[in-house]
């Protein structure tokens, strides 16, 4: 897939955060659309996943450890072809199967539900353990915010990833900058992370996470490396795409008046013509 596709794919999936976040009245917009060219080149070209066959023994598998990004997650999903998307539109109503985070048992494509911060890289590196004990050639990768890794259960994660040497993990760290309280500098930084992911054991590159070339680069190292996980640490925008939402902390989460909603709608759809323009 070429990166000009994985871009006009990338807005689709903003358009899709936006709608679900609308409709909702509720949700988190600001990381969701931070991650999501690192969900798009996931979904679309990096993870041997089947949405006709969404549990299938061989597939990859995916984590998201920053359970509350959603809106990011099911627009992807639907994007890909588990469900409709026009169920966006359904994201935490009574009766929907999307829920404000995700639920294993009830929506298609999810692997793992998730919510509390801290915990997807120790679930991820479990199913890469049994991968390797039964022999199996799938891989793992997990999406966990920056703001996340302040959880001390990460660092226990990633000391027995790289104790078992479990080269089939990939953990990626949204590297925006920003939680709910302010700064990860402000609030207990984690700087430097990829010294600490490579004190642990890790592979650790930091890439541009907005930029499909790079990411293509990190992801193909992370599957030529033996004997060891790797961290690829993804420095974002969090907001990413909307004016009035870049870098604004105020949209960790947040709720989108109409006409908030028509001007994020409105410089999707004007972004994507000019994608279109440069093909």
């Amino acid at each position: 897939m070429e990166y000009m596709e994985l871009k006009l794919i990338a807005n689709d999936i903003r358009k899709g955060i936006i709608d679900a976040v609308y409709h909702a009245g509720c949700g988190h917009p600001g990381g969701s659309l931070s991650a999501a060219e690192i969900l798009t080149y996931l979904f679309f070209k990096e993870l041997n996943i089947d949405e006709k066959n969404a549990g299938k023994a061989d597939r990859d598998r995916f984590v998201l450890s920053k359970g509350h990004i959603t809106p990011g997650y099911y627009a992807v999903l639907a994007r890909r072809g588990f469900f409709p998307v026009d169920e966006l539109s359904t994201f935490r109503k009574i009766g929907s199967r999307l829920q404000g985070h995700p639920d294993m048992k009830k929506t298609p494509g999810v692997d793992m539900s998730s919510g509390s911060l801290g915990q997807g890289i120790s679930v991820a590196a479990g199913m890469a353990l049994s991968g390797k004990l039964s022999s199996e050639n799938y891989r793992v990768y997990t999406l966990a915010g920056d703001g996340e890794i302040q959880e001390g259960q990460v660092w226990e994660a990633a000391m027995f990833a790289a104790h078992r040497k479990l080269d089939n993990l990939v953990v990626i760290v949204d590297n925006n900058n920003l939680q709910i309280d302010g700064t990860v500098e402000e609030i207990c930084s984690p700087y430097p992370i990829d010294k600490k992911f490579e004190a642990f054991g890790f592979q650790a590159m930091i890439v541009n996470g907005h930029n499909f070339e790079e990411l293509e680069k990190a992801f193909l190292a992370a599957k030529q490396t033996k004997g060891k996980p790797t961290v690829i640490i993804t420095k974002t925008i969090k907001g990413k795409g909307i004016s009035f939402m870049e870098n604004n902390l105020s949209w960790h989460s947040g709720v989108l008046s109409e006409e908030q909603y028509q001007l994020a709608m409105d410089e999707l759809e004007r972004e994507r013509m000019l994608l279109c323009q440069g093909s």
